[in-house]
């Protein structure tokens, strides 16, 4: 309930979401060594990123500081996909409308990279590959956070076999979504 002023299409935010479910489907058409295999080249692995571990040379498909972004359109599962690109779905119009196409894609990559430089950070040595949008996609809903923290947000409810959909205001709704990523 939230409409942007512009009435301009949130174009970058379109573009997201639609190579993030590009790259899921395609990776749901490898097997499981080649998706592995593709997490290991793809996903940001903090011990190689930070030059303490090397990849073999048959998974160096780009440079490590490149994973930091190609890991922000992989995604772990349906659930993974579906949850992120929700929120995106939700709230990002307004931002990239409140800040311009420009200035909105270097905010999302920003608070992506940082996101990612931050849990890179806690376990430099770790060897599991890091992938999703979940950290550039808090950068906007802090935005939103910010900026609507008032407005309300169409949820739907539900109560066993029944459901009911019910306005809650943005600040609980994006609460329980960083409540969700800290579990």
């Amino acid at each position: 309930d939230n409409p942007t002023k512009s009435k301009k299409p949130p174009i970058v935010t379109y573009g997201i979401l639609f190579f993030c479910i590009l790259i899921f489907l395609a990776q749901l058409g490898l097997d499981e060594s080649e998706l592995r295999d593709f997490t290991y080249s793809y996903g940001l692995i903090p011990s190689v990123l930070m030059g303490i571990d090397q990849l073999p040379s048959e998974l160096l498909k780009i440079s490590p500081i490149g994973t930091i972004f190609t890991s922000m359109f992989m995604h772990g599962g349906w659930m993974h996909l579906i949850g992120n690109m929700l929120y995106l779905w939700i709230f990002a119009d307004n931002i990239e409308d409140d800040l311009g196409t420009l200035n909105f894609v270097i905010f999302y990559f920003v608070s992506g990279v940082g996101a990612a430089m931050s849990q890179v950070l806690i376990d430099i040595n770790s060897q599991i590959p890091m992938i999703g949008a979940s950290g550039a996609i808090g950068g906007v809903l802090g935005a939103y956070l910010i900026n609507y923290p008032n407005a309300r947000v169409l949820v739907l409810i539900p109560f066993g076999f029944f459901s009911q959909l019910i306005k809650i205001r943005a600040l609980y709704v994006l609460g329980f979504w960083f409540v969700l990523q800290f579990i």
